[in-house]
């Protein structure tokens, strides 16, 4: 939020009156509304109504009414106030070289300061008192870049500030192409055809032209047509068409037109302060959204005289661009550097995180299979458990239902039994025992780990398999003994 002494401040810059109490009675009689305030004051001006007669008293230097371009000194009444006019003539103004041409001062860079904010309200200015010029403190060029945002009036005060600062500036920056695209079109028409050679205008705003010359490192050549001035068609035929002077502008110039008929062009006439016509100015953007005024050609040149002009320019402006190129590379390849090694460390980065899900992936993976080998030998011992306990528990009831051995007796046969590690069983059963009362009685001493086996006799051999189990000991011929072997199956 701009404050009061920034607006009082504001106020003086832009109306050029120097009394600080008159000028905050002003504002506070509007309610420190600047652009009401700045509107006002324009209105209500009596010098306002300036005059056509007011010419420049130059020779060679008519003033185009319909440009509304008027000198400092247009109106006598205007004396009081201070200098108003983008260009100090003391500096930039060419000099007569006493040879009715102009010698071009040295390079002089003028910075534009006066914010965008008040813009606004300064259109009101521009549209009611035609031929202000804004001037800031210190001989400061006041030249808002925000200005060629907003379109204003050129017939005098007849048309009123707010209908100025309400146009938009996404339309005036479409209409600001399109008056380029017109004067190039109009240019190329009138002077174009009689010669091959001619500047490369740029078919946009004066704004994207800055930022093209930003960009290409060049400085920005600029040229305010007047399409009625006497001396314009001798100045584009002879000096802009002339084939030395486009090859040297088109190689080191971005290159900006516009006839101060079109909007755009008339508001650069009063920002640069045109006093003669043809006008010629060279600028390049400054820091902080500003623009710096090097160098300006007014009147009727040579094209010879114009090519030693920006030689000059070009010599004088030289370390600057070269520095700006040198910095910008710098800090491309800073970008560049930056950029590849943040891709060197989101690749590392990438491989890092990468390994890590490998590795966490491996370690669950062993783990998976350490409890899945676990689980397994947990269960093949629950398993093994489990049948030993069978085993036990069938030994035990097998064991039982042998009952007690019998007593020697003829009825009894006595049964020895060889195991293959070499073991020796013995005992006595009644003769009418079953077979499978063998089997169970092996059963029962545990010393196999398998119930896959048959009893067999060797002389003669015998196989006493499970299909022989409901057999009689006497009825296999094992009584009145019998010496059995174990076969594992």
């Amino acid at each position: 939020m701009v404050d009061a002494a920034d607006k009082l401040g504001y106020f003086q810059a832009i109306t050029g009156l120097e009394d600080p109490d008159l000028c905050t009675e002003i504002l506070q009689a509007h309610g420190w509304d600047l652009e009401l305030a700045i509107s006002s004051f324009t209105s209500s001006d009596p010098h306002d109504d300036l005059d056509a007669s007011s010419s420049h008293a130059d020779g060679g230097a008519n003033r185009d009414r319909s440009a509304a371009v008027f000198p400092e000194t247009a109106n006598p009444g205007l004396d009081d106030y201070p200098s108003r006019g983008i260009v100090d003539d003391s500096e930039l103004a060419l000099r007569d070289d006493g040879r009715g041409g102009f010698r071009p001062p040295g390079i002089a860079w003028r910075i534009i300061t006066l914010p965008i904010s008040i813009v606004s309200g300064s259109l009101g200015l521009v549209s009611g008192a035609i031929g202000f010029g804004f001037w800031a403190a210190g001989g400061v060029l006041s030249y808002s870049i925000g200005m060629l945002g907003f379109g204003s009036g050129r017939g005098g005060g007849s048309e009123s500030s707010s209908s100025s600062s309400a146009r938009l500036v996404s339309s005036s920056v479409s209409s600001a192409a399109g008056e380029a695209m017109e004067f190039v079109a109009l240019f190329d028409r009138d002077y174009g055809r009689n010669s091959p050679f001619k500047p490369d205008f740029v078919i946009e705003g004066f704004m994207d032209a800055l930022q093209r010359s930003r960009s290409s490192f060049k400085l920005l050549f600029v040229y305010l047509h007047s399409p009625d001035h006497p001396d314009t068609p001798a100045f584009c035929e002879r000096t802009l068409c002339n084939e030395t002077f486009v090859a040297f502008l088109n190689e080191n110039f971005v290159t900006w037109g516009g006839s101060i008929r079109s909007s755009e062009g008339f508001k650069m006439s009063n920002s640069l302060k045109a006093s003669r016509f043809p006008f010629c100015a060279v600028v390049m953007p400054a820091a902080n959204q500003r623009i710096a005024l090097l160098q300006q050609v007014e009147g009727p040149t040579t094209p010879e005289e114009m090519l030693a002009i920006l030689q000059r320019v070009v010599e004088d402006s030289s370390p600057v661009l070269v520095t700006a190129r040198v910095e910008a590379e710098e800090r491309r390849t800073t970008l560049r550097l930056r950029e590849e090694q943040d891709a060197a460390y989101r690749a590392a980065l990438e491989a890092d995180q990468a390994r890590e899900r490998q590795r966490q992936e491996e370690e669950e993976r062993k783990e998976r299979k350490l409890k899945e080998e676990e689980e397994a030998r947990e269960r093949e011992e629950r398993e093994a458990a489990e049948r030993e306990a069978a085993r036990v528990r069938m030994r035990q009831e097998k064991a039982l239902a042998l009952g007690d051995e019998p007593e020697k007796a003829p009825d009894v046969t006595q049964v020895l039994v060889r195991f293959p590690n070499g073991e020796r069983k013995g005992r006595r059963f009644q003769s009418k025992t079953k077979i499978q009362t063998l089997y169970d009685y092996v059963d029962s001493l545990g010393v196999l780990e398998t119930e896959e086996y048959s009893l067999i006799t060797n002389f003669p051999r015998t196989v006493f398999g499970r299909d022989k189990q409901l057999m009689s000991l006497e009825e296999a011929g094992l009584h009145p003994q019998a010496s059995l072997f174990i076969e594992i199956n």
